[in-house]
């Protein structure tokens, strides 16, 4: 039976989610499995955000299972106990470092952006019109509302849009490098990838336009595309729980190691490398992003790696040991 990938409510996947954590935090009980039940059976929407997320667990086993939960456990008493070791390793690296994480400083219209996060944060507003948007990590944009219209321009990173309801005749604007990205009554997710732009559509529909001023194109919800200054792609279906990262969470199906890998690294600072022997390993599952090292925790029980810690700035995933030859 193929997944439902139509998306549901904020809501509705902010509590999928949380029953998600809460079963992963407490041991099995016929309590807890009845009240999950009765929430499932509450409506068909709780069960397809169910069925999107724990369709995909159900394939890695990572986070749920008791393994996992056990290395993620060992691995918040291991943080209790070096905090300070931690503390005092950061601030060798910060100066060993220095060189790399100049190279890594954010351009000046970023630092004078209207609005923006660091590595690991997230930030929401609401907006004068009562919109709400919400930034995802490393991520900055101006924001400039006038008689004519209500305009965003996002210089890096990943925006949640929630349009406000209502009879305002300005229309909502949201513009990158790439183009301009008009709401019709809407809540969807600007990501700057590179040269491009991606968008993502979880209600109504958003109006697409090169800045090259070629025609535009409609991406209804449910759709993404990736916009390029002279082209737009392709739709295609929007991802899993594409916003499940404004709930604390990273949901991802069938995706290289490599790029999940990348994707927790901008929840980071310093250096998260993968061997090249594993790149290509893929994985599903969902993975807390409030705290990476128990996302990074419930790799090894699931797949062939294993993860060599020099200090918190610096982490490669690496092949597992080889099992040790018995001696005769």
């Amino acid at each position: 039976m193929s997944l439902d990938r139509t998306p549901v409510s904020a809501r509705v996947l902010d509590e999928a989610i949380a029953w998600q954590l809460r079963l992963g935090d407490h041991a099995a009980s016929m309590q807890l499995d009845a009240e999950l039940q009765r929430w499932l059976n509450q409506s068909a929407e709780h069960a397809k955000a169910w069925a999107q997320l724990g369709g995909i667990d159900r394939r890695l086993g990572t986070i749920n299972s008791p393994s996992a939960r056990r290395a993620l456990q060992r691995n918040a008493a291991t943080k209790r106990q070096h905090a300070v070791s931690r503390t005092l390793l950061g601030l060798v690296l910060l100066g060993s470092l220095g060189i790399g994480l100049a190279l890594q400083a954010r351009p000046l219209p970023v630092w004078l952006a209207d609005a923006s996060t660091g590595a690991g944060e997230q930030r929401s507003l609401t907006l004068d019109d009562n919109s709400r948007i919400q930034l995802n990590s490393r991520s900055a944009l101006d924001i400039h509302f006038d008689e004519r219209r209500r305009g965003l321009f996002l210089h890096q990173g990943e925006v949640l849009v929630e349009t406000a309801p209502g009879s305002d005749p300005r229309p909502f604007i949201v513009e990158t490098a790439q183009g301009d990205l008009r709401a019709l009554g809407t809540r969807f997710i600007v990501r700057r990838e590179g040269n491009a732009t991606r968008l993502i559509v979880l209600r109504s529909a958003v109006a697409a336009h090169p800045d090259d001023g070629q025609t535009g194109r409609t991406i209804g919800a449910g759709e993404q595309v990736l916009m390029h200054r002279n082209r737009l792609g392709e739709s295609s279906a929007a991802p899993i729980a594409a916003d499940a990262w404004s709930h604390g969470m990273l949901v991802v199906d069938d995706l290289p190691l490599g790029e999940l890998l990348k994707k927790l690294g901008e929840y980071r600072r310093g250096y998260l490398g993968l061997d090249p022997s594993l790149e290509s390993l893929r994985i599903s599952g969902s993975f807390p992003l409030h705290d990476t090292d128990w996302a990074l925790a419930a790799l090894p029980p699931s797949l062939p790696v294993r993860i060599e810690r020099h200090t918190d700035w610096w982490i490669k995933v690496v092949p597992a040991e080889p099992a040790a030859v018995p001696s005769k």
